[in-house]
């Protein structure tokens, strides 16, 4: 291997390693970089959209290529999340839904006396999660669902700036290296 395939292979590491800290960090600042996700419509009870089980966020992996860097996930459903789109309702989605539903409103606690449903915010937070399940439930199967772009992974202005100071660094090497090379053959 020779100095500048040397050089090359510390640029893609150190662009693997830094672009792959700012992009786990996007689940933490709920953004691609400075640019905020879109909220999510449904009632939201354990935690960020995009961290309610962190599997995606730890499916995300970088190799490094002849070409460069790829970053990859493994979960079917990083590309709609990270790009938007449209998905079709389907049967299975509405068994979930209806799941879904029910699981949010069996938590609801009722007064022994009166029959009712207790007034309080728990009681309340589910209720308004429940309606939400039934909503998509009682959708037509092939009806369309936007889903909108909640970039993690990407080119932007901040990726460019990373990779230029990346570059900018390991570019006095490559100067010292030709510097030496051309003063060793005077």
């Amino acid at each position: 291997m020779s100095k500048t395939d040397d050089i090359f292979k510390k640029i893609q590491k150190d662009i693997k390693v830094k672009l792959s800290d700012e992009f786990d960090r996007n689940f933490e600042r709920k953004a691609f970089f400075d640019q905020t996700w879109a909220e999510s419509k449904a009632p939201n009870r354990r935690g960020s959209l995009m961290m309610r089980t962190g599997s995606l966020r730890s499916s995300v992996n970088a190799e490094l290529i002849p070409e460069g860097v790829k970053w990859s996930s493994s979960k079917p459903y990083a590309n709609i999340h990270n790009e938007g789109g449209k998905i079709k309702v389907t049967e299975q989605m509405k068994k979930y839904f209806w799941a879904m539903y029910y699981k949010a409103s069996g938590g609801i606690t009722y007064s022994a006396k009166t029959k009712k449903a207790n007034k309080t915010q728990r009681n309340r937070d589910l209720s308004t999660e429940a309606a939400y399940w039934k909503s998509l439930a009682l959708k037509k199967v092939g009806t369309m669902l936007t889903i909108p772009e909640r970039r993690f992974i990407g080119f932007s202005p901040q990726v460019e700036n990373i990779v230029n100071e990346i570059l900018h660094h390991h570019l006095g090497d490559l100067e010292k290296y030709v510097y030496n090379l051309l003063n060793a053959k005077n």
